[in-house]
């Protein structure tokens, strides 16, 4: 396909890297080995400071600092692309930090709602995005509104969707579907097409998704399985079906949810898994304990264990092999 966006694409939504002996500190030394790793696996690009990142626990100030370290990537890793979570419930701090990163050289932004007055109406959230817009978004940069109503209690409806993409046709770009609703992904699709760029947030929707005109994907699990996402998204852009690897995919996230909140599940599956380092997260999140990640990891093997092994039968019962 031709017509996708130029954020198309599987993203992670990256964990942050805190050292484990200080979970004030960022472990900048593993930091771009993560993101090497996580091209290495097939990804399009990261977010940086999204919910698995635990964005809201760090203050502008230290956000800042991250994001300027982290950005030589870009030049290490063609066509890496990184997205900058920026959204705070102050609308100051999120032009600052959203103005920022497009000065570092970021590709994108995704921004929460004004997450802490939740039963504002889409008037307020129209003026509230529209000024950010003016304020911190250059021509031909982009944003993206990042719709998860059950972490901020409201989201982004249709008719808002609407009004924001004709006030500003290019640099609202779309959102991240963090909604876990299908419905929802549907009725996004029919409504915009591809006009609006939809980054899908629930990996077991994927091949949905990608149905309704959605162009990619950021997710938590990607951390762990974007080699296996960027196969679903591979498959549906040579127009062939992704089906069976969307079925691994969907166990595998079905597995992940167990655990919850997620990041510190995913921090220890990349340690035990992959050999990163076992960052820590920051309170009111807790590490998970050493037999609590041993487990998982060996079940979690055996997803992928048992999944090579039906493809290997079928093959062989096909006379493929």
């Amino acid at each position: 396909m031709t017509d996708l966006h130029p954020l198309a694409g599987v993203y992670a939504a990256a964990v942050s890297p805190l050292r484990n002996t200080d979970a004030s500190s960022f472990d900048f030394e593993s930091t771009l080995t993560f993101l090497h790793f996580l091209a290495d696996r097939g990804c399009h690009g990261a977010l940086l400071f999204g919910t698995t990142g635990e964005g809201p626990s760090f203050s502008p100030r230290e956000r800042e600092i991250f994001l300027r370290s982290v950005r030589v990537v870009r030049q290490q890793i063609r066509g890496f692309k990184l997205l900058a979570g920026t959204g705070t419930p102050s609308l100051t701090e999120t032009i600052e930090l959203t103005k920022l990163a497009y000065e570092l050289g970021y590709d994108g932004t995704v921004v929460l709602p004004p997450y802490y007055f939740r039963k504002v109406s889409d008037d307020g959230l129209f003026q509230w995005f529209s000024e950010l817009i003016e304020k911190a978004v250059p021509e031909g940069k982009y944003l993206l509104g990042y719709h998860i109503p059950p972490m901020t209690g409201i989201g982004f409806s249709l008719d808002l969707l609407e009004r924001l993409k004709t006030k500003f046709p290019n640099q609202f770009a779309g959102i991240k579907d963090s909604s876990h609703d299908e419905a929802y992904a549907s009725a996004i699709g029919q409504r915009f097409g591809k006009e609006l760029l939809v980054l899908n947030g629930t990996d077991s929707y994927l091949q949905h998704a990608l149905k309704n005109n959605a162009q990619g994907a950021i997710t938590a699990p990607a951390n762990l399985i974007s080699d296996n996402l960027r196969q679903v998204w591979d498959l549906h852009q040579e127009g062939k079906d992704p089906s069976d690897a969307q079925k691994l995919v969907s166990e595998q996230r079905h597995f992940l949810e167990q655990y919850s909140p997620i990041t510190p599940i995913l921090k220890g599956l990349l340690h035990q898994i992959h050999g990163l380092p076992h960052w820590a997260v920051r309170p009111p999140l807790e590490s998970a304990n050493d037999k609590t990640i041993a487990d998982a990891a060996e079940k979690f093997s055996k997803i992928m264990d048992d999944s090579t092994a039906k493809r290997v039968a079928t093959l062989v019962k096909t006379e493929k092999i």
